[in-house]
């Protein structure tokens, strides 16, 4: 897809000026924005992951994306892979192109409302046609990803009704869900490191909750599986109210509405250098999806799997890993903050305390690879600044935020 900008240049200019004040009031006017927007209209709390809302993940990352439109309102070709990755999202959670006028409206009032007299009539004409032509490139991305999906066989638009046909419990906070359609038609297949969405409506909560979950197996088994992590409460932030539902209520026979698989974070299937994954925690999913597919699609391709977690008690997928890497082409290697004495014995367990560089080094054969990876944002961040350090390209190196998009660049 190829984006065009009709904008006249005194717009394009007044926007690209104003783009430095937005980068630093930019959270600002995002969370005065979401205040905005929820007020006048609750019912978009339907779709809104409200946990992300009170941590200020949401609104970080809208700034960020605001910032970088506004940087390329003249090329908006330049974003196109960040609109996509944004497009994957919406399209999950059923965004709709009449929704699009609402955040406008909102965004231009915050945008009023923090800058003050700095934000004349001028500029906010110019920002209001600035993100029509936005909203029009989302919009037209969007539509593609919707008929996308519908259009694969066993393919749906918007949500689908599964049943749980099986609740296994993985590790001591992760708990896997296998889901077939009410239906029992066919499924959409997938690629590997894709996710989707669960719609739920949970007795006492004013409104439905979306969260996304990776897929945690190969595609192509009649099959989705998703694992889930039970958020427990911390002093940053309350218990999860979606991932503790799913623990503690739902159950074999229940049924769960389900978007179809989205997401760009997949494996290239259509190369043949050696892979390292490294996960932490319950970022395994996505990974771990990928080394099945890549030990039934590329046997022989070489692949190097770091795991990090707490201990054994919280470590899941164990023997799924442990029977990948009785192929030759596989390494498995573990690394535990606080292992017990069982776990030190265990035989994929390769170092204590938390992955580094220098044990990256020891234990991956090449640099020559792609790298994919996923877990909580300061241990993205630790791989992230150790691969650049170690001189791996950029374009050899995949991750994904488990949430809204955050920059692993700084701290």
């Amino acid at each position: 897809m190829t984006t065009t900008t009709k904008l006249h240049p005194k717009t394009i200019e007044i926007v690209k000026s104003t783009a430095p004040v937005l980068e630093t009031h930019g959270e600002q006017i995002t969370k005065r924005f979401y205040e905005l927007m929820f007020s006048n209209h609750p019912e978009l709390l339907n779709i809104f992951n409200h946990a992300n809302q009170k941590q200020g993940r949401q609104q970080r990352a809208l700034a960020a994306a605001v910032y970088a439109a506004a940087r390329y309102i003249d090329q908006l070709d330049a974003i196109l892979p960040v609109v996509r990755q944004i497009g994957h999202k919406h399209r999950s959670l059923g965004i709709k192109p009449e929704q699009y006028p609402i955040v406008g409206k909102h965004l231009l009032l915050a945008i009023k409302d923090v800058l003050g007299d700095a934000a004349t009539d001028e500029v906010i004409t110019a920002w209001a046609e600035a993100y029509e032509a936005i909203a029009s490139v989302f919009i037209q991305v969007e539509k593609e990803l919707y008929d996308e999906a519908a259009a694969k066989h066993g393919g749906w638009r918007d949500f689908r009704r599964f049943v749980v046909v099986k609740k296994v419990k993985e590790s001591g906070v992760i708990t896997s869900f296998y889901l077939e359609p009410e239906d029992g038609k066919a499924i959409s297949d997938y690629l590997p490191g894709q996710y989707v969405s669960v719609k739920l409506s949970i007795p006492g909560e004013t409104y439905t909750h979306i969260r996304q979950y990776s897929l945690s197996d190969a595609p192509g088994k009649g099959y989705y599986r998703i694992s889930v992590k039970r958020e427990a409460a911390t002093a940053d932030k309350p218990a999860g109210i979606v991932s503790n539902y799913l623990h503690d209520h739902a159950q074999e026979g229940d049924v769960l509405e389900l978007s179809a698989p989205a997401g760009d974070f997949t494996l290239d299937l259509s190369k043949a250098t050696p892979v390292v994954f490294i996960s932490g925690g319950v970022g395994i999913t996505p990974l771990l999806s990928m080394a099945h597919t890549l030990a039934i699609r590329q046997p022989t391709r070489p692949a190097t799997f770091l795991h990090a977690a707490l201990n054994g008690r919280v470590h899941a997928f164990d023997e799924e890993l442990r029977m990948l890497a009785e192929r030759p082409s596989f390494s498995y290697r573990i690394c535990y903050e606080s292992p017990s004495d069982e776990d030190r014995r265990h035989p994929h367990f390769d170092k204590e305390g938390r992955i580094d560089l220098a044990w990256m080094q020891s234990v991956i054969p090449t640099k020559d690879a792609d790298f994919y990876f996923c877990g909580p944002v300061p241990f993205m961040k630790t791989v992230y600044r150790a691969l650049k350090q170690w001189g791996v390209p950029e374009e050899h190196i995949h991750y994904e935020f488990f949430g809204p998009a955050g920059d692993l660049t700084k701290d």
